[in-house]
């Protein structure tokens, strides 16, 4: 690992809700992202998790400049992405790229897949030569694993697999420095979603990719990711080593969702305590002052968690945490038996 190629600080998006046909007034507004920080080292792969609706996917486009930020700060090389000019943001999108979550609906029906795959060469008029175009277009398939025959083929005419190798090709066509995967195999079948993940690492070390691996499938997080940070209600509550996070979760958000994955040995299965969280994830329209989980948190302690918002800081073992009362070792033994064997 080298130094950070990307760099998010107090990263916000927020959502108005308006009421009215002519005249809207902003009634209200949906926190979607409040305060996300973290950098992303040259080379890594960078998991970001958490339960539907907590902020991973906005918090990628926002990266990407996909979607314009509230406030905050990313920086991209050291360069601020989120107030340069279009012809500027045009210039750095060869180098930042993204693998969309659904393979149906993210590739033009309308358009062969060579026309798919070749879309970044003419947008940033590379390669203008039709014969040498595609012969990119076809070296690109094949290392994907497509077959370069296909060239003329529609997206209706590939399995899901194969639609997303075909979204893969489209994103390193560039060679870019930065990939953000979001969700790339939760459409797939799991079998399928082996191969998806293969390619994705293949082409990470034949390439020196930097990904940023969006994900609510904590199994293939922890086979992927170099470190994770996981989210809740918009907030990163905690970012660790995927081995650190998995064997010794410090938040007890993330305790808990790691309490739920299926554990292999029956022996460890039947020692490991299940954690059940009450209630349902608040609304991200009116999010809960203070910690943000501390309406469904085991640990709750009123007068203070309701009070002080905690920040993320560095707990035993290394582990960024946003919480007052972390996980003991004690308590991280019966939810992942793993730790202790």
């Amino acid at each position: 690992m080298s130094e950070n190629l990307v760099e998010v600080h107090d990263l916000v998006k927020h959502f108005p809700i308006k009421q009215g046909i002519v005249f809207q007034k902003e009634i209200g507004r949906v926190h979607a992202v409040d305060g996300v920080s973290f950098d992303v080292r040259a080379g890594e792969t960078l998991g970001v998790v958490g339960e539907t609706g907590c902020g991973k996917s906005t918090t990628a486009r926002l990266v990407l400049r996909l979607l314009e930020p509230t406030s905050g700060s990313v920086r991209f090389e050291g360069e601020e992405v989120t107030t340069v000019g279009r012809a500027r943001m045009k210039e750095l999108r060869r180098e930042m790229q993204m693998i969309f979550q659904d393979p149906y609906s993210s590739l033009n029906p309308r358009k062969t897949v060579g026309s798919i795959i070749s879309e970044p060469f003419e947008i940033h008029q590379i390669e203008k030569d039709d014969g040498k175009r595609k012969r990119r277009v076809q070296e690109l398939m094949e290392t994907v694993g497509l077959n370069p025959e296909h060239y003329n083929r529609f997206p209706h005419e590939f399995s899901g697999g194969q639609r997303q190798r075909i979204g893969v090709a489209r994103a390193i066509a560039l060679r870019p420095k930065l990939v953000v995967a979001d969700e790339p195999v939760s459409a797939l079948d799991v079998s399928i979603q082996a191969q998806i993940i293969n390619l994705l690492r293949q082409l990470q070390r034949e390439l020196g990719l930097t990904i940023i691996f969006i994900a609510h499938d904590l199994s293939v997080v922890r086979h992927v990711c170099d470190r994770v940070a996981v989210m809740y209600l918009g907030k990163i509550v905690e970012l660790a080593g995927a081995e650190e996070l998995f064997d010794h979760p410090r938040h007890p958000y993330s305790g808990a969702l790691l309490s739920a994955v299926p554990v292999p040995d029956p022996r460890l299965a039947s020692e490991k305590e299940r954690v059940v969280l009450g209630g349902d994830v608040p609304s991200p329209t009116n999010p809960p002052r203070a910690c943000r989980f501390h309406t469904r948190c085991p640990k709750f302690v009123e007068g203070h968690c309701d009070v002080e918002e905690p920040v993320l800081e560095r707990k035993e073992g290394g582990n960024l945490a946003a919480c007052h009362y972390p996980l003991t070792s004690e308590e991280i033994a019966k939810r992942v038996p793993t730790a202790a064997a």
